[in-house]
């Protein structure tokens, strides 16, 4: 076995580290990468938040409808149809139409049983809660009259809470979430453009590409400082020349 191998069946079986060195220079190296996709995303969300959110409320009334899983689904329909809104409309005075409130009402069974909520969502909490529990009372009042007096199987079980707490998000919190998930899209990227990287950087890489330990390296010498040690050197034989000719 020659040394090559020797020397990777000696890395296989190392245990693997996380140089934090080695993490901290990528990141360096690849710092205008993140801070580009850092400042895209916080100035996304820095527009974003300048859009106004309308807080919008919910409030749920509950009812139980004392039927089979059949003629319950479509009593649930029943509810948001226009004969039973246009009657909410009337005795709540509003200037709505059946249409509009049927997009703001959803009708669904509690975890499949006999209990229906009637969920109303509007700009106003108080509203909210009271269009729910009209809708509710009306279902109640006018279904026996619309189908026979044998629909009377519908009961009021809870009334509807006034939220004071919106349901949509506002755009306070987008600015740092922007910013923060750039920070991490950013740092993602620039680990995977490095692991593209198939140049040399360290010492380690070396010595696992030729299988030979590395005894030393020579620093990197620019074209300034060879410059500067030129001149230096020049300085130097100048002073020692006048030295000379003075003795």
């Amino acid at each position: 076995m020659n040394n090559f191998d020797q020397f990777n069946n000696t890395e296989k079986k190392r245990p693997k580290e996380i140089n934090l060195k080695e993490l901290f220079q990528v990141i360096k190296r690849r710092f205008w990468i993140i801070a580009i996709v850092t400042m895209f995303a916080g100035i996304v969300g820095g527009l974003q938040s300048q859009t106004k959110t309308i807080p919008l409320y919910q409030s749920s009334s509950r009812i139980v409808i004392g039927a089979n899983e059949e003629l319950r689904k479509t009593l649930q329909v029943i509810i948001r149809d226009s004969i039973i809104l246009d009657k909410v409309i009337k005795e709540l005075d509003l200037n709505r139409s059946a249409e509009v409130l049927a997009g703001q009402i959803s009708v669904a069974s509690v975890e499949g049983s006999q209990v229906v909520s009637i969920s109303v969502i509007d700009m106003d909490p108080i509203f909210a809660a009271t269009l729910a529990d009209k809708t509710a009372e009306v279902f109640k009042d006018e279904l026996p009259k619309i189908f026979g007096p044998e629909y009377n199987f519908i009961r009021l079980l809870s009334g509807a809470k006034v939220s004071p707490v919106p349901i949509n998000q506002s755009n306070n919190n987008k600015l740092y979430i922007a910013i923060v998930g750039g920070l991490i899209v950013g740092i993602g990227l620039a680990f995977l453009l490095e692991s593209f990287d198939d140049r040399i950087r360290s010492t380690r890489e070396i010595e696992l590409l030729l299988g030979v330990r590395v005894l030393g390296r020579v620093s990197k010498v620019s074209k300034r400082s060879v410059k500067k040690k030129t001149n230096i050197m020049q300085l130097d034989y100048h002073l020692r020349g006048e030295n000379i000719g003075n003795k």
